[in-house]
């Protein structure tokens, strides 16, 4: 059976996707599905730096601003909506086109990983969130690092429900999941597809993160953070968990004050762009689009990208 098309548009935080992904998507006939874990709530415009109908420019978008904050977000549901999505484009005689910086997200449909979860030792779980509760999240993170280093590594310290899902699994298998991930990525996709990760010099993406961030706060995230908490949003919810909302929630809760929060969203956030890249080059069949070798130009980036898609037959 023919495989249908896909494409994928991803990178660091701040190296520039969502121009891109517009210009991609208006000279390839493409719809946009929205790989991002924090875009997809409402409410949540500033922080996500969410993109806007101006932006959008008439390019059909999936996955924005269609959950309350207060909502489970995974990649289990991840998948399940943007197959919803991909029914919906392809019915438009359209290719659908993956943005975002979520790695997992990106590889849960590019593979179609299957994520049947095997029944969850409810006890355990709760064990591993007393735990959390009681020892911090670095305890927690130093128990997943005993006996699955290579997921401790992918899995930020303060992701602690990605955290308890991997001490889970292995809890239940045996295994490491970052081993089941392996297994699931040498699965052979059923698209044709490109996989494009946008990429610029470190010390340049660094400064776009800096002064992303100094946006942010000048356009309002500490009101639109909030906002959230007068919602009765806390930090127990997926989405408070989110770079830029968790440190400003910790401030407005007294926990440390503004300067320190700030100074924290730039600090993770590049080690957040790391781990990224470090994902990204971990995955096969990948198409680095370094912008400094194409001097900047939009216009170059997306001929050489329109010349892989032609030389794979998209």
């Amino acid at each position: 059976m023919k495989k249908r098309k896909l494409m994928v548009l991803t990178g660091p935080t701040a190296v520039g996707k969502t121009r891109l992904s517009i210009r991609l998507a208006k000279e390839t006939g493409g719809e946009i599905i929205s790989a991002d874990s924090m875009q997809i709530y409402r409410h949540m415009d500033i922080g996500s730096a969410k993109i806007t109908e101006e932006e959008m420019d008439g390019v059909p978008h999936y996955l924005v601003n269609i959950l309350d904050p207060k909502e489970n977000f995974n990649v289990f549901r991840f998948q399940r909506l943007a197959k919803q999505a991909m029914e919906r484009i392809y019915e438009n005689g359209h290719i659908p086109i993956l943005v975002g910086g979520t790695g997992f997200y990106i590889q849960s449909v590019l593979y179609d990983i299957d994520f049947e979860e095997s029944e969850s030792d409810f006890a355990y779980r709760k064990e591993l969130e007393t735990l959390a509760r009681e020892k911090g999240a670095v305890f927690l993170h130093e128990m997943l690092r005993k006996v699955d280093a290579r997921s401790a590594e992918l899995i930020h310290t303060n992701n602690v429900k990605r955290v308890i899902r991997a001490l889970e699994y292995y809890q239940q298998t045996g295994t490491p999941i970052s081993e089941h991930n392996d297994m699931e990525r040498t699965k052979e996709s059923p698209y044709d597809f490109c996989y494009f990760v946008l990429n610029d010099r470190r010390e340049l993406l660094y400064e776009r993160i800096e002064k992303r961030v100094d946006k942010m706060l000048e356009d309002g995230l500490v009101e639109e953070v909030k906002k959230l908490k007068e919602m009765g949003c806390t930090m127990e919810h997926i989405s408070m968990q989110g770079l830029g909302y968790k440190e400003i929630l910790a401030y407005l809760d007294g926990s440390y004050d503004l300067d320190q929060a700030i100074y924290l969203i730039k600090r993770d956030t590049r080690h957040f762009a790391k781990r990224q890249l470090t994902w990204f080059r971990r995955e096969r069949d990948v198409i680095f689009i370094d912008k400094d070798a194409f001097d900047y130009q939009d216009e170059k980036m997306i001929a050489y990208m329109k010349k892989c898609m032609r030389d794979r037959n998209l």
